[in-house]
């Protein structure tokens, strides 16, 4: 049973490593952090080198509601661990009180739902776990009174 558990040891220390490594390079695989404009949580996991899936749970003034966006990034020539990136998405979420938008007025509970975009620059800082990014998120809000806005923010992400 030692044996095992010294193993399982070596294994996890090794992937730490190996994680670490590349986390402090110019590319990563993951990153969690936050977003501001409005606040929310970010997780962000490339499922290709090229292409990744990110999630965002947004808390702002009259609710939350989670992004999920399907991106593209591409290098920028020139610039080492700086990448472009764009792509769709859509939201899901819940005003938590009563909300008046022009004309159109929300109950407290009313669902939102909607699609998005993005368009944005990740910059990945080498020697670091570290990431930043700088983004516009232009989305269609579908229930009950269909308008456009765009959100936005700057990231800050931990890299693994």
């Amino acid at each position: 049973m030692k044996r095992i558990v010294a193993l399982l040891g070596l294994l996890a220390l090794l992937t730490v490593t190996r994680t670490q490594a590349q986390s402090m390079g110019s590319d990563y695989r993951t990153a969690i952090g936050a977003k501001f404009w409005p606040g929310g949580l970010t997780i962000k996991h490339f499922i290709r080198d090229n292409r990744a899936l990110e999630g965002i749970l947004y808390f702002w003034g009259h609710g939350f509601r989670f992004t999920g966006l399907y991106e593209f990034h591409g290098d920028i020539n020139g610039a080492p661990g700086l990448k472009w990136y764009a792509g769709p998405g859509a939201h899901i979420g819940v005003y938590n009180d009563h909300y008046w938008r022009g004309r159109d007025h929300y109950e407290d509970g009313s669902a939102s739902f909607g699609i998005d975009g993005v368009l944005g620059l990740d910059y990945k800082i080498k020697g670091a776990p570290i990431a930043i990014s700088l983004d516009i998120n232009p989305y269609f809000e579908l229930l009950h009174h269909p308008y456009a806005d765009v959100w936005g923010g700057l990231g800050f992400k931990f890299t693994f």
